[in-house]
């Protein structure tokens, strides 16, 4: 083959125009960032034509984002956790929301019926209390009560099914037998007993004797949990690296049982509620003068039951039961809420 020959060959295996790079190959279907084509010959990073080549931006989700989102889509829950910032919110802030003192006394509007008239929304009582007023004072004696129990016993359960549960053997079987014990005692009278020689119908005082008997049902299902996840690998591996018990303990395992601790913590708020209403309501829970939802309930037991041919004061059981049974409701539809959002394994979403 002669040189002209030689060299018309090795042009014609020359393609024309510009010769792009791996690197600077642009795929037929991308499309840059501002939805543009690139121009031919148009140098694009290869790290952004995979991030634009199907036309999505991908982002990355924690564990909480997608329990955030499941529980938003559970309407009932969300419906039930705005009322009760609602009704939690007037408890709290008591002094602006309430037209009147909890002990001031109007004789002359005693047993006066629900009315818009000087604000007396919830009617008044035989010494002419308002009890709109009344009502929302017991709201935030109750909401101490019931987050003050929430939080001691969970940390009593916790702390103790964690150690029973990681540690096994005699540890697991005498923490255990003493959490059957608790179980076998008769709560109410229990709690009639504690709340008598110890109360003193101080809301902090009948509190704790509510935390120290909540407890045992938490201990057990941490301890469970605990059970198990022992036995998993990041657990085997954080030992091999040289990581303490403590350390395992908080940072590790208890991360993964969030979940179960934090939808009983919320059960625990509405039976700690029911709880204190029934002690006051029988006279062993909180004493005037503290206001509490039970002992407005049994004061007006008398007054809405009066003798025949007497107007019976119906409002004053019935806006402070209201009250009691609107808060356990929505806290009982929040704790299902949260299950359902929590739970990893839970794939539908109750309406």
């Amino acid at each position: 083959m002669t040189e002209p020959d030689r060299r018309r060959g090795e042009d014609e295996l020359v393609p024309a125009g510009p010769a792009l790079s791996t690197r600077e190959r642009v795929p037929t279907a991308q499309v840059g960032p501002d939805g543009a084509t690139p121009a031919p010959g148009e140098a694009v990073a290869a790290d952004e034509g995979v991030d634009y080549a199907s036309g999505l931006e991908l982002k990355s989700r924690s564990q909480w984002a997608y329990a955030r989102k499941r529980f938003l889509r559970h309407r009932l829950a969300v419906a039930s956790l705005i009322i009760l910032v609602i009704i939690l919110g007037a408890g709290l802030f008591a002094d602006q929301i309430a037209p009147y003192s909890f002990e001031t006394q109007n004789l002359e509007a005693s047993s006066q019926a629900p009315t818009l008239e000087e604000k007396h929304y919830f009617g008044t009582d035989f010494l002419g209390r308002d009890y709109f007023s009344r009502v929302v004072y017991g709201i935030r004696t109750s909401e101490q009560v019931a987050l003050v129990v929430a939080l001691v016993s969970t940390l009593i359960g916790t702390f103790i099914g964690a150690i029973a549960g990681y540690y096994g053997g005699w540890i697991d079987n005498l923490l255990m037998r003493f959490t059957d014990l608790a179980l076998t005692l008769p709560t109410l009278a229990v709690l009639l007993t504690a709340a008598a020689f110890l109360g003193n119908g101080k809301p902090m005082r009948v509190a704790i004797i509510l935390a120290l008997l909540f407890w045992t049902q938490l201990a057990r299902i941490v301890r469970g949990s605990f059970l198990s996840l022992r036995e998993k690998e990041f657990v085997e591996a954080a030992k091999a690296a040289g990581a303490g018990d403590t350390r395992i303990i908080v940072r590790h395992m208890l991360p993964n049982v969030v979940g179960p601790i934090v939808v009983n913590a919320t059960l625990i708020v509405g039976i700690a509620i029911l709880t204190e209403a029934a002690l006051s309501f029988l006279g062993f829970g909180i004493q005037p003068p503290n206001p509490a939802l039970g002992k407005l309930i049994s004061d007006g037991v008398s007054e809405a039951t009066p003798a025949p041919g007497v107007p019976s004061a119906w409002w004053l059981v019935t806006f402070p039961g209201l009250t009691i049974i609107l808060i356990v409701l929505c806290i009982n539809f929040i704790g299902d809420g949260l299950r359902d959002a929590l739970d990893p394994t839970q794939r539908r979403t109750r309406a």
